[in-house]
């Protein structure tokens, strides 16, 4: 159950995470605004939207690493869990394959009529 959660949560994060990088300018987009260019009045001042979605992108980042720390150890305690149980590892079962079948020596071999064609002359295309 404890799991499950942190997986949700892990993929909510991440998805975040991937629009906030998105959502930010480059560092050249700065330059307009260091000369004054009418940035001041904007809804997060004259820095621009840098440090707000900077902090919120640490945050997620921070809660991403995390979750993935949770995940590896829910994923460690699993697998010793069924260490101790002397079960066998699901990830190192080989899959049974069923052989390949084996034609008799009763089934005919249906064999095309292949003619050679004499040097010298143009092959005819090949029939679909």
């Amino acid at each position: 159950m404890i799991e499950t959660v942190i997986v949700v949560l892990h993929l909510l994060v991440a998805i975040g995470l991937v629009g906030l990088v998105l959502m930010q300018q480059g560092k050249g987009a700065e330059t307009g605004a260091s000369f004054g260019s009418g940035a001041s009045g904007t809804v997060f001042g004259s820095q621009g939207s840098g440090t707000f979605l900077s902090r919120v992108t640490a945050i997620l980042a921070t809660t991403f690493f995390l979750t993935s720390l949770g995940l590896a150890y829910y994923a460690s305690h699993k697998a010793s869990a069924v260490q101790e149980a002397g079960l066998p590892d699901p990830a190192l079962q080989v899959e049974q394959v069923a052989p390949a079948p084996v034609l008799s020596e009763d089934v005919p071999v249906i064999e095309e009529d292949v003619t050679p064609v004499p040097a010298g002359e143009d092959v005819p295309p090949a029939a679909e």
